[in-house]
């Protein structure tokens, strides 16, 4: 049976655990000599919110290179700070040159009204937040929820097409102030009765919010206080260390230019550690202005930048040197300048689109995706395990007296027929009266537990996915199902994780297994469900999605 939320059975063992099984439960599979190492080593233990997961098996002794982009991967930004930031940037460009008016400038903030994953249908003004099937769960026109008949009427009557002019995907944490923005001006205009042309609306933040990228302007800003807007993370410049020391060649392609990305990096990890005397000495090549995705599809050549002026010139390198920066390329020649290819790199970013989907459907690199809401909504759902295992049990109760429930109507049905039939003789007929009787009386029970079951159940999910975020639930569940920005990690990334410095508790080669996937009817007893735990390292299922 599916179960609404993630790790239902509890804490998993962290990965890297030498042994799934309690040390006292080995004897009879390996020596005596062995347990007694084992039980002078407790297993490896990694904070469950701090653990890479696993979609796709991956030994980091068969990676050679391991690159990272910098926004929201190297560097974590303090999200309230920058996505007011960019929200009030472009509330004020909406009204100073798109002619909204003033009134808009009173709107704020509200970080819990979005998260990743939603739609924007551009058409009718709303926003929504999609399953795995593409089945939408629950959507906001403005601030209001729209009913279920209206729900219904828009969306599950016809199939969504995402890829149409009509909609608007919400992945990545930057996006995540121009959804909100669309949602407070269509409340705060239409409550004034003035009739909008949503498309034009949505068109209009998208473009004023990516111009205060583009120009500079919100990264000039964040340069002036960088410590408010971007956390230092005190492991990542000794993960970076520690990747190095294994063998590892590591490099940075991020889409941000020479002088935005030279303060930030020079920000996170200059004066660290003593052995790295400038940030530049940490990587082996440094790729900035790599518009990705662009990067993995298309051939602009790679040209080096004057680290001390910041201009890019026209010479284009035969080899990578340390220290240096390069602008543009593309990845077939910066796999020949680097001398590392397909799967021995492991790339590490935090968006779907750029950064993992196009670099699975481009390249054989393998990718890691880093989710930085994923330690609230682990730590969230570590928390109510109690209430996480109390839903499963009244979700089996509601399956078994739902299967009981239509027993009791087929053997009702059949009473009637048989007592509707000529030829009963007189005892017979008592007793099939009796047994009627009997059936209807406990069917009685049975739908009054089943209803009374399915309202505790429905109530339960509902707090504990409202308990995480009361508009739109958890991250990567929607109802019982993934979300649709739950599936898309598991088609793309062969593993994700909150943050880089996650990977400083495994060893540089690390074996990380995958759960093994299992069909419903593999999930129980059989044998087909107790072969293996891990899965295998096949293509990662986005690989060859259109």
């Amino acid at each position: 049976m599916a179960r609404p939320l993630p790790f239902p059975d509890g804490v998993p063992t962290p990965q890297g655990a030498p042994s799934v099984l309690p040390v006292a439960e080995l004897g009879g599979l390996v020596e005596a000599a062995v347990l007694e190492v084992l039980a002078q080593h407790p297993a490896h233990q990694v904070p469950h919110e701090r653990q890479m997961f696993v979609n796709r098996n991956l030994r980091m002794d068969r990676i050679e290179a391991l690159g990272f982009d910098m926004d929201y991967t190297l560097a974590i930004y303090h999200r309230r700070a920058i996505e007011e930031l960019s929200f009030d940037m472009t509330l004020a460009k909406l009204v100073r040159e798109r002619g909204y008016t003033p009134a808009i400038g009173n709107i704020k903030y509200d970080q819990q009204f979005v998260i990743r994953g939603l739609v924007v249908d551009r058409e009718a003004g709303n926003l929504f937040k999609m399953d795995r099937f593409g089945h939408v769960g629950r959507a906001y026109h403005g601030r209001r929820r729209l009913a279920e008949e209206e729900l219904y009427k828009l969306y599950r009557e016809e199939k969504i097409k995402l890829s149409s002019e009509r909609y608007a995907w919400i992945d990545t944490l930057f996006a995540l102030p121009e959804a909100c923005l669309y949602a407070e001006i269509i409340e705060l205009l239409e409550a004034d009765g003035l009739k909008l042309d949503y498309g034009k609306l949505y068109d209009d933040i998208r473009e004023c919010i990516d111009t205060v990228h583009r120009d500079g302007s919100l990264k000039a800003e964040i340069r002036k206080d960088i410590g408010r807007f971007i956390f230092k993370d005190p492991e990542l410049a000794t993960t970076l260390h520690k990747l190095r020391s294994g063998g590892k060649k590591l490099f940075v392609a991020t889409n941000s230019l020479w002088d935005y990305t030279d303060a930030v990096m020079k920000y996170l990890l200059d004066g660290v550690l003593a052995e790295y005397p400038s940030w530049r000495n940490y990587f082996d090549a440094v790729i900035v202005g790599a518009n990705k995705p662009a990067f993995f599809s298309e051939t602009r050549p790679f040209h080096e930048v004057d680290i001390v002026s910041g201009v890019t010139t026209t010479k284009e390198p035969e080899q990578f040197e340390r220290a240096h920066v390069y602008q543009g390329g593309n990845l077939p020649r910066f796999e020949d300048l680097f001398k590392v290819h397909g799967e021995k790199v492991l790339y590490i970013g935090d968006h779907i689109y750029g950064d993992i989907l196009r670099s699975r459907k481009s390249s054989l690199w393998r990718t890691c995706l880093v989710v930085q809401e994923l330690e609230d909504e682990v730590a969230y759902t570590d928390q109510h395990l109690d209430q996480v295992h109390k839903l499963a049990d009244l979700e089996m109760l509601r399956d078994r007296l739902g299967d009981e429930v239509n027993q009791h109507k087929l053997t009702l049905n059949a009473l009637e027929r048989r007592l509707d039939r000529n030829g009963l003789d007189a005892t017979a007929r008592t007793q099939a009266e009796a047994e009627r009787k009997t059936s209807k009386s406990e069917l009685d029970v049975l739908r009054k537990a089943l209803k009374d079951v399915t309202r505790q159940a429905d109530e339960l999910e509902n707090a504990v996915e409202t308990g995480f975020n009361r508009y739109w639930g958890l991250l990567f569940k929607e109802g019982n199902e993934n979300s649709r920005f739950g599936e898309q990690v598991e088609q793309y990334a062969c593993v994700y994780t909150s943050r880089v410095s996650n990977l400083l508790p495994y060893s540089p080669t690390q074996y990380f297994r995958s759960p093994r996937e299992a069909m419903p009817h593999e999930r129980g007893n059989q044998l087909t469900g107790r072969l293996s735990p891990y899965g295998s390292e096949g293509p990662a299922k986005g690989a060859e999605a259109d």
